[in-house]
């Protein structure tokens, strides 16, 4: 029998596939050793939110961010609940002051003509988002900003209206996903979000385990937390608060605009390094 050293010719790119591999594998650092980022969101300004959500996270001595439509009935009814909420460090964010989303797109029958995304032109999106920015720092006269896109519908009438706005933002949570694969190819523009719905408790501490592994983060964008819609149980919210206080060497819980400017350093720290 006889053996074909021709084969060895592959070795120097086999090395090189696994070395570029173990790089690309490399663990992102979080402050103080961490090995995974959670942001805790909620969206909508739901009545809910500072009834049972605020609450839960207040007792837990997390920061959450606070998704707000300017033209929520919560900012008009109960205005001061939400400048203390900034006050005890939670993050207001910006939600845009009507919430357009597009009609066309399906299961969309409750998107009333007036704030149809379809209609409305990149201008007028880009005025709104910009006025609500100016009513946030009103509420908790803060400059830097993130924003989630409604419904994760960008395109306006005449084109995509988060390019004409994505430079006034530290990051946008935009597209589904929830746990990043990969912290070095992340669009801050485009941050992927888990939309929980009727979850257990459990499921969420799965996805944050995943982001553990992965040593990246995660992001979640809750609705109602114990009413109101998109809704996830009090139990399962408070299992997930539990969990991640229970483990402080683990994960890193920030508000989103905390996370996005960390992360904007180290990158820009690693992409000086020669």
């Amino acid at each position: 029998m006889t053996f074909s050293l021709r084969p060895m010719r592959c070795w120097p790119l086999v090395l090189l596939l696994v070395a570029t591999h173990a790089l690309a594998a490399e663990p992102f650092a979080w402050p103080g050793g961490k090995r995974a980022a959670v942001s805790l969101a909620y969206d909508d300004a739901l009545p809910s939110q500072l009834d049972h959500a605020i609450p839960a996270l207040d007792r837990h001595g997390l920061k959450g961010s606070f998704y707000l439509t300017l033209a929520s009935d919560t900012l008009r009814t109960r205005r001061q609940a939400w400048v203390e909420a900034a006050q005890r460090g939670h993050e207001l964010g910006n939600h845009s002051l009507f919430h357009q989303c597009s009609s066309s797109l399906p299961d969309r029958e409750w998107v009333p003509p007036h704030r149809d995304l379809d209609t409305t032109t990149v201008a007028q999106m880009a005025d709104q988002v910009r006025l609500a920015n100016v009513m946030l720092a009103a509420l908790d006269g803060r400059t830097a900003r993130t924003m989630t896109v409604p419904c994760g519908d960008t395109q306006a009438q005449d084109g995509n209206y988060i390019d004409a706005v994505a430079s006034e933002f530290v990051g946008i949570k935009l597209g589904q996903g929830g746990v990043v694969m990969d912290m070095a190819t992340l669009d801050a523009a485009a941050v992927p979000v888990d939309v929980p719905v009727g979850v257990t408790g459990e499921q969420l501490i799965a996805r944050v385990e995943e982001a553990a592994r992965r040593g990246t983060m995660v992001g979640f964008t809750f609705h109602g937390i114990g009413g109101d819609y998109l809704s996830v149980s009090n139990e399962a919210h408070d299992a997930l608060l539990r969990h991640l206080v229970a483990h402080p060497d683990v994960y890193w819980v920030a508000p989103f605009v905390d996370i996005m400017q960390y992360v904007v350093r180290v990158r820009s720290t690693q992409h000086a390094t020669p």
